[in-house]
């Protein structure tokens, strides 16, 4: 928050080659956090542009500027590098959907503010409520968090748990190819283990997927 802050005035570094932000997202996702901070600082500007441009009357810039920024980091936690999608277009919807969330927050946490309240305005000048942007967003906020949550399990799956956890979990929970859900006895039957260590292992690798999502600032 500091470093997006100090560079407010200046310039921010600059975006990072196609080329090179790949091999920064296999570092990332090896653990490296290093790659990791790299691919923060050169995607601030991304934060800086979006708050500048939908958020411009919004009083409290620094507030967003610090949501947003929680918005990128899940960003690049779940950026899967195969599925296609440039990162900014990503980063992007991330980045709305944290903002929107932080809107959606105030409202809840705040008696004094109506739904009719004025937090914003559109291309053409007109206010912006919390109610215009609830009604329009609601589904894409939610859209966009399932998408984050569905990533970052799928990568839990295959970088925090062991392959016998790996594989219970994915006959738990129909993640196994057919999507269907099995009894922790039918599991053990297919395993050849009593259903108690079926249990044991499925709580610890589910606490592992918690960690691993809870470190990444996204709860199970």
């Amino acid at each position: 928050m500091l470093f997006l802050r100090s560079q407010s005035g200046g310039s921010f570094p600059p975006p990072l080659d196609k080329k090179v932000e790949r091999e920064l997202f296999i570092k990332a996702s090896r653990g490296d956090m290093n790659a990791r901070n790299t691919l923060i600082e050169h995607n601030l500007r991304l934060v800086a542009h979006i708050v500048k441009k939908y958020y411009t009357s919004y009083k409290d810039q620094d507030d967003l500027i610090s949501v947003g920024t929680i918005g990128l980091i899940k960003a690049i936690d779940s950026y899967d590098i195969d599925n296609g999608a440039r990162f900014a277009t990503y980063a992007g919807k991330c980045l709305q959907n944290e903002i929107l969330m932080y809107f959606r927050s105030q409202k809840k946490n705040s008696l004094e503010n109506s739904l009719n309240d004025p937090v914003d305005t559109d291309k053409e000048g007109n206010p912006l409520t919390y109610l215009d942007i609830l009604c329009n967003e609601d589904d894409i906020v939610d859209e966009i968090d399932m998408r984050i949550r569905s990533t970052l399990v799928y990568k839990a799956l295959k970088e925090a748990l062991t392959e016998r956890e790996r594989k219970i979990i994915a006959m738990r929970y129909g993640l196994d190819g057919n999507g269907a859900y099995r009894a922790q006895r039918e599991v053990a039957a297919a395993l050849g283990i009593s259903r108690s260590y079926v249990s044991r292992i499925e709580k610890t690798a589910l606490e592992k997927i918690n960690a691993y999502m809870t470190k990444r600032g996204v709860n199970l």
